[in-house]
């Protein structure tokens, strides 16, 4: 796969350059003494494990943060960046890793916000839609510029901050984990836009944790470990294994194949016909204990729906669900947590997660009633107790528990939901997307931990997009399509051609 440029890192002045870069926060120093270089016709990509530091230095640059020492400059003159708007002016744009959408407008109105075109001194809405839409297409983005932004998928709202940053032509572009959320047909389609987007005066600065994509598109690379600088590599030159490790400081063992589940184990969870007006037709599978089952399949073809109907934040229209062989109604996920099934969702910062409370409430919340309240009383010393545990066994990084959780890394916040569950002492753990925007040493930590509870007899059934984690992680595979369940496949005879094929056929195949 061609890269957009060469390496330019020989050239005498770097189009960006960082130097001294430091910067604090209560409790937490982010940033110290960082350099950072970028070159034109560059793509750099920016390296890390979450909470290293690569997005607060992305937000300096961006003009969201103000740094306490060094010095930023553009084409050799030195930038005072005291406002997004500052940054915007200079050519520089960023599209960050948590979406910032206005969810009650529209498509093109998020693109267009602040610079609508006019007649008469009113919003020209049919302007606006046709401009819009012409840059969507322009984009060979797959979206309607009319829809409301809220209703859109997690991929598809990506797309629509993809393309607010790229329909302004920015100079340098700053992409923080853009392809988190997205299938791999939709990477590849954002490689091309970059691809069309480089040239000769532009660069690029990518940050990513999927190794894969710093191989097939960035230039260099630059590292960060703990807020300061270790090093920076040329990717054709330097193997993926040396970067993991100077990324988290220690080698990582990045290959596991687990082994299928006997099938003498019994059955924990048994689905039969499960069925949605919105898109489920007829799907039935079950979950044994100590397993992991992973659920494959393309972007909207029902894998995150299932979930949603196990834990009745959907409402099924047909279909029987049995725990440990008895029938059982879930109405709404509160009956799903009294029946210890608990769910991880995608988006963590909607539904997972209080932003504006500290760890310890949101890892006590789901056990506040059934474990910390007696008499209508709280005990507010055994919460501390339980989420300081649970915050060393999962080495969440955080100064304390009274760290609010919005401002946490996404790695590390992904880290408390996931405590959240451990807490109440779930038999049946969802996982939908468990390792998005997580580091790779993050993601280890994340996968050792569905090893050990499945050690320890608990079953989980895990939803990736990441073909690699999904072979990885699943001792059976189920492949959905179209809203319907098209095969159930043994580790020990399963490729991703495989996946794929079953996940392109709309009628359920027997195997």
């Amino acid at each position: 796969m061609t890269k957009p440029t060469t390496d330019n890192s020989t050239q005498a002045k770097p189009l960006l350059s960082m130097q001294g870069v430091s910067k604090s926060f209560p409790g937490v120093r982010a940033l110290s003494n960082v350099n950072l270089e970028l070159f034109p016709g560059e793509v750099l990509a920016l390296a890390g494990e979450n909470g290293a530091g690569k997005s607060t230095l992305m937000k300096l640059l961006s003009g969201i943060y103000k740094a306490d020492t060094g010095q930023i400059t553009l084409e050799g003159k030195v930038l005072q960046l005291d406002t997004p708007a500052d940054a915007q002016a200079h050519g520089i744009g960023i599209i960050h890793q948590e979406l910032n959408l206005i969810p009650n407008l529209t498509v093109a109105q998020n693109l267009y916000i602040g610079r609508e075109p006019s007649r008469w001194g009113w919003v020209d809405h049919q302007r606006l839609n046709d401009e819009a839409q012409k840059q969507l297409d322009s984009l060979q983005m797959p979206l309607d510029a009319r829809q409301v932004a809220g209703h859109l998928s997690i991929a598809h709202q990506q797309m629509v901050e993809i393309a607010k940053t790229l329909i302004r032509n920015p100079k340098i572009l700053i992409m923080d984990e853009p392809t988190a959320a997205l299938n791999e047909s939709e990477v590849e389609l954002l490689h091309k836009l970059i691809r069309r987007f480089m040239t000769p005066e532009i660069g690029v600065i990518y940050i990513s944790h999927r190794m894969k994509e710093l191989q097939e598109l960035t230039n260099r690379v630059a590292i960060i470990r703990d807020g300061v600088n270790v090093g920076v590599r040329t990717v054709a030159e330097t193997s993926m294994d040396e970067i993991i490790t100077l990324m988290v400081g220690r080698s990582v063992a990045v290959e596991h194949h687990p082994e299928n589940v006997r099938s003498d184990r019994e059955p924990l969870l048994e689905v039969k016909g499960l069925s949605t007006s919105n898109l489920l037709d007829d799907v039935s599978f079950d979950l044994r204990k100590g397993e992991i089952l992973g659920f494959a399949g393309l972007m909207g073809a029902g894998r995150t729906e299932v979930a949603r109907a196990l834990i009745g934040a959907d409402r099924k229209t047909d279909g029987e669900i049995k725990l440990r062989g008895r029938a059982i109604q879930i109405k709404n996920p509160a009956d799903a947590a009294r029946y210890r099934i608990g769910y991880l969702s995608e988006d963590r910062k909607q539904f997972g997660l209080l932003l504006d409370q500290d760890i310890k409430l949101n890892i006590s919340l789901s056990s506040l009633a059934e474990r910390f309240t007696k008499l209508g009383m709280v005990n507010d010393q055994l919460m501390a107790d339980d989420a300081r545990e649970l915050v060393d066994t999962l080495q969440i990084k955080t100064p304390s528990i009274q760290q609010l959780a919005k401002n946490l890394s996404g790695g590390n916040q992904q880290k408390v939901v996931i405590a959240k569950w451990l807490l109440k002492g779930c038999d049946i753990l969802i996982f939908d997307e468990p390792t998005r925007g997580i580091d790779v040493g993050a993601k280890e930590g994340i996968y050792q931990l569905m090893n050990s509870l499945t050690e320890q007899g608990k079953s989980i059934i895990m939803i990736s997009s990441e073909l690699p984690e999904v072979l990885r992680m699943s001792h059976r595979i189920a492949v959905m399509c179209e809203g319907r369940l098209t095969a159930t496949l043994g580790a020990d005879d399963v490729s991703q051609e495989k996946i794929m094929h079953h996940a392109t056929l709309p009628s359920p195949i027997a195997v």
